[in-house]
């Protein structure tokens, strides 16, 4: 198994002990279950000295010993095997070698030595773990030296200035390295241990800075991989200080906190209170990064604990709260979703399941030295993922440390399965909203001139051209392969669910080196959410340089329902102009009905025909679409065939040239050429029937009541809900605004709900007037003032809340 290079340090840097209690020891366990402080934990645990921590950081790559009449560990162990197998046999043992295996040469190239380092590593542990083909072979333990000292002195030495991709340079080498020295240390000559130290002090000599720019700090789960490496490099050079380092770095002393792992941001990258996570300074990576940065805090924190560098930073309970905070929302059932993985979505082995795989394992670990009232609720979380994702189950990429946590939270009895997380989720700091119902989710990706529309580069996701511009996700609980089984290789990168496009042709982004961000001009992407529940979602649309394309685009989720409007939709370029109702992936053989107004439509591949006043479509298995108004609607099966190659060229991250193939429905509306205030409005249902979809669209039960450059405005009559979109001051549905807003109002009985948020952060004080009266006020924000009355205006201060939501009721 050749993973990507977040994706191994995800797996590496989140695994755990078969005995999970190892780490925390029976004291230290014994104080996280009673809620004592780290502090006291520390001095009561007393110290764990050098060998018995260089032991705990061997078992958390190996697992230790395991019993191998364990069909889950046997098949673990086997799948280890036949890994170290192909690399064992295709090793370079010569003498004259110019590097370990062919397909990396030369060794030389930073993006050769770091693979390289990285299947020393997979050697190393099957080598170390029993079972194994390799297991303690004597030839074998020679050849690892035999190719670390190659790899040394021909590639990656002091000696060496760094060229292309800092990474290489800076983490993946040494984080791997360092492990290799782990597992070999008993078998390293004192000299080549000793040189494999200065090549980490040489290129991570802390987790502060940069190495290549000294005056760069480190941040999010850059840091945090730093750290790691210069704990592991304390321990192998018995360095007290480096470890000391490695432990406040996780805090950033040196700064005094400004870039600690454990403090929410306000900007940049890290944790944010409202859930948010974001890496390179604009772009949404919970799903990559951030659980590389879980996973990194949660390896140091049970390598280190007990031991007189233990983390004593009582903040850590902001890593403790970001796994229902920031990843459950995100998690549906085991897979990351795609809308925060960033560039990591063209990585052919690196798909949502595998994400998704790094996540579980790193709460998994976490929750072996959590305190009770945390790890209690993660342990029924994950067993609810566990278990229902049967897809591609946990254990079939879970390592034997990792499949060891996982199977004791299976086989424990008074842990119940978790059920799936409900909801809706405004992540304001990272242009994301998420909609979680019983069997379904739908998740937007936005974006704005404060966070990206894409991220690419080092020859990853070239087609990223539309993922950021209201992409629009639906998850279904019976289909859990719909964005892993193949689907990126070959969707139709100009059609993406959600979108609205200029069809104009698009050239590769990102193919030099380095990584780079498109951040459009539009200061709308956000929404508001109300009891938790319901959400209006926005953003405006303004198209890069090459497109004079502009358009307003809403969202109303609801209990069955998505709502999804746009107005204003206008270009002068001369090219057609589409909204993307639908693409759904079928998968290799898909012949899944469609009916257009209760008709039947041809299953072939190939088919398309245009509807001239389509009012509702239905897809088996997957929903119904409605339209508001009579819609000219294009549909079209297609069989698309494509090579992960031709969106991922990356160094270690490339995909195959293998042909992959796909069939796909779409669904579109043509907005014809160069538009001039055109707009769309649809409703979807998602896991609804042909039978309900057909009611719904007969019966209507949420009314549109505007969709224009003004306002965009629905009526839920059966919850009392209103909710509006403004995109300026402007009345809609009874409801004056003052300014750019995202207003949901919901009546019931004398009482009076309201929420909402600014999405432009442009306003400093908001006011929104109601139509229906109020005499005084049951719970507010303290944001919100209140002049009561039959028309009563709401004064709310909304500057500096950063599009995050205020909440009232009245009565």
């Amino acid at each position: 198994m050749n993973l990507s290079r977040r994706t191994v340090l995800a797996a590496t840097g989140a695994t755990a002990a078969i005995s999970a209690t190892t780490f925390a020891t029976s004291a230290g366990a014994a104080h996280a279950q009673s809620g004592d402080t780290a502090e006291e934990r520390v001095e009561a645990a007393g110290t764990v000295g050098f060998d018995a921590l260089l032991q705990r950081a061997e078992t958390l790559l190996t697992g230790g010993a395991f019993d191998p009449s364990d069909a889950d560990f046997a098949a673990a162990a086997a799948a280890l095997d036949a890994t170290a197998k192909g690399l064992w046999e295709a090793l370079d043992h010569g003498a004259g070698r110019t590097a370990l295996w062919p397909d990396l040469s030369p060794v030389t190239d930073p993006g050769n030595f770091g693979q390289s380092y990285t299947r020393l590593r997979t050697l190393a542990t099957a080598w170390a773990t029993p079972g194994t083909s390799l297991a303690g072979s004597a030839e074998a333990a020679d050849a690892l030296v035999a190719a670390l000292r190659f790899a040394h002195d021909t590639a990656y030495n002091p000696a060496k200035r760094e060229t292309g991709n800092w990474w290489f340079w800076e983490i993946g080498a040494p984080r791997a390295l360092m492990d290799c020295s782990v597992l070999l240390r008993d078998h390293l000559p004192a000299a080549d241990l000793a040189a494999y130290l200065a090549v980490v002090d040489r290129f991570c000599p802390d987790a502060d800075r940069r190495t290549n720019s000294p005056t760069l700090a480190e941040t999010g789960a850059n840091r945090t991989d730093k750290a790691v490496i210069v704990a592991l490099r304390g321990l192998l050079g018995q360095d007290a200080a480096k470890l000391a380092s490695a432990r406040d770095a996780l805090s950033d002393v040196r700064d005094s906190g400004r870039n600690s792992l454990f403090r929410y941001t306000s900007s940049g990258d890290g944790f944010y209170q409202d859930g948010s996570f974001v890496q390179h300074d604009v772009v949404a990576y919970t799903g990559t990064y951030g659980a590389v940065l879980l996973g990194g805090a949660a390896h140091l924190l049970s390598l280190l604990a007990d031991s007189e560098w233990a983390v004593a930073d009582p903040s850590v309970s902001v890593m403790y709260e970001a796994v229902e905070r920031s990843f459950a929302p995100l998690v549906f059932d085991g897979l990351m979703m795609d809308a925060v993985r960033g560039r990591a979505i063209s990585r052919e082995r690196a798909g949502d399941h595998r994400d998704g795989a790094a996540a579980v394992a790193a709460i998994l670990l976490l929750a072996t030295g959590a305190p009770a009232a945390y790890a209690d609720r993660w342990r029924e979380l994950l067993k609810g993922w566990l278990t229902r994702n049967r897809i591609t189950p946990f254990a079939s990429l879970a390592t034997l440390p990792q499949l060891a946590l996982a199977k004791a939270v299976l086989n424990d009895r008074t842990i119940h399965p978790g059920p799936r997380t409900t909801g809706h989720f405004v992540f304001a700091d990272m242009d994301r909203v998420v909609h979680r119902q019983a069997r379904w989710g739908c998740t937007l990706s936005l974006s704005s001139k404060r966070i990206s529309a894409y991220e690419a580069g080092n020859g990853e996701n070239l087609h990223g051209w539309y993922t950021g511009d209201g992409m629009t996700y639906l998850y279904d609980g019976d289909d859990l392969g719909q964005f892993n089984d193949g689907f990126w290789p070959t969707v139709d990168p100009y059609r993406l669910p959600g979108t609205t496009v200029d069809t104009r042709e698009r050239t590769d982004l990102g193919t030099g080196a380095g990584t780079s961000t498109y951040r459009p001009t539009n200061a709308v992407a956000g929404g508001a959410v109300l009891q938790e529940r319901y959400g209006a979602a926005a953003m405006e649309l303004i198209g890069p340089a090459g497109t004079t394309l502009r358009t307003k685009k809403s969202w109303f989720l609801l209990d069955n329902a998505v709502i999804a409007l746009g107005a204003g939709i206008s270009s002068s370029d001369g090219r057609t102009v589409e909204t993307i109702v639908e693409n759904r992936n079928l998968g290799p053989n898909g012949t899944q009905r469609l009916l257009v107004d209760g008709v039947r439509q041809p299953a072939q591949q190939g088919w398309t025909q245009k509807f001239g006043h389509a009012r509702w479509a239905h897809v088996d298995g997957v929903g119904g679409y409605v339209f508001a108004d009579p819609t000219d609607l294009h549909a079209l099966r297609e069989e698309r065939t494509g090579t992960w190659r031709a969106i991922n060229t990356g160094a270690d991250t490339g995909g195959s040239t293998d042909p992959v193939t796909r069939r796909y429905l779409t669904l579109w509306v043509d907005h014809g050429v160069s538009p001039a205030g055109a707009g769309y409005s649809y409703v979807l249902l998602p896991g609804a029937s042909a039978a309900a979809t057909a009611v719904w669209s007969h019966s209507r039960p949420v009314r549109i009541v505007a969709n224009d450059t003004t306002a965009q405005a629905v009526e839920a009559r059966r919850q009392g809900l209103t909710a509006v979109n403004f995109w300026g001051a402007g009345t809609a549905a009874g409801i004056t605004a003052s300014g750019p807003a995202s207003v949901l109002v919901q009546r019931r009985g004398r009482e009076l709900t309201v929420a909402l948020a600014d999405p432009s952060r442009t306003l400093t004080s908001l006011t929104v007037e109601l139509p229906f009266p109020v005499s005084r006020v049951v719970t507010a924000d303290d944001t919100v003032s209140l002049a009561p009355g039959r028309r009563p205006v709401l004064t709310v201060a909304v500057g500096g809340s950063r599009g995050h939501t205020h909440t009232a009721t009245f009565s």
